[in-house]
């Protein structure tokens, strides 16, 4: 990690919420590095600065696990977008972003950006399975499964594999839809006291993705970029209408004054 002094001041913030396994620092990995990582819980949070164009956005990694729930709130405090992550083969894990995590986006910005993401894609849906640098095209992954003589379905486990390479080849039920993660995104905009037909479509802020493979992980943080740059030019406007005071000018002018003062 950089120097602290050499690093550049973000411009918004952006933050991953969810319970632990399902993927969100594998989903940070897979964006920032461009690869897929086994990776351990997170302890308490950690961030990485991304350079998007000409501006500066710090992702946030969260620790889902229940001893360090009470630290979300503050790694949430002036969030421009949070990133509700659950698992598309757990269940629960979507039942605990409203349950859990929903009430510590309250120290979020006031037009803060919520998004909802499915983890872990490639585990239920054949096209999630392709990395977009794959050289197997769509049409050739429809006639491998065709090829199978007959399909495998395990039955779903209320907490899934750690890594999705567990199970080659085999899909696994999917437990969460995505009318759920639609429905959760309206209860959200209730929660917040935000119009829907003033809110983006939930269509357009529910995800499904895969940070094995890098599906739609690309497509998820960029869409975010884009929608909190209204919000990035803002605050540098404001900086701009109200400079900060250089405190040293300050006191270098407050001895001067002093040593001519009579």
């Amino acid at each position: 990690m950089p120097e602290v002094s050499k690093m550049k001041k973000p411009d918004v913030k952006v933050v991953l919420l969810g319970d632990m396994n399902v993927g969100k620092t594998s989903l940070l990995h897979r964006y920032t590095e461009r690869k897929f990582k086994d990776t351990i819980s997170t302890v308490g949070g950690a961030f990485f600065l991304k350079q998007w164009g000409p501006y500066n956005i710090s992702i946030w990694d969260t620790a889902g696990r229940e001893q360090f729930h009470g630290l979300g709130s503050m790694y949430c405090r002036g969030a421009a977008a949070i990133i509700l992550t659950y698992d598309v083969t757990n269940w629960q894990s979507l039942a605990e972003l409203e349950e859990r995590f929903l009430s510590l986006t309250d120290t979020a910005n006031h037009d803060c950006i919520y998004a909802i993401v499915g983890n872990k894609a490639d585990l239920t849906d054949p096209k999630a399975q392709l990395s977009p640098d794959s050289d197997v095209t769509p049409e050739e992954q429809t006639e491998r499964e065709d090829e199978r003589t007959e399909p495998h379905v395990l039955s779903a486990c209320p907490t899934p594999p750690a890594s999705p390479a567990s199970i080659s080849g085999v899909m696994l039920q999917k437990q969460v839809t995505t009318e759920d993660a639609v429905a959760l995104y309206g209860r959200i905009l209730r929660y917040k006291g935000m119009e829907e037909n003033s809110s983006f479509a939930a269509e357009k802020m529910c995800f499904e993705t895969s940070a094995k493979t890098g599906y739609n992980v690309d497509a998820l943080f960029e869409s975010l970029f884009d929608l909190v740059l209204p919000t990035i030019l803002r605050k540098r406007n404001e900086n701009q209408e109200s400079p900060t005071v250089d405190l040293e000018d300050c006191r270098a002018g407050n001895k001067k004054a002093k040593a001519t003062c009579c």
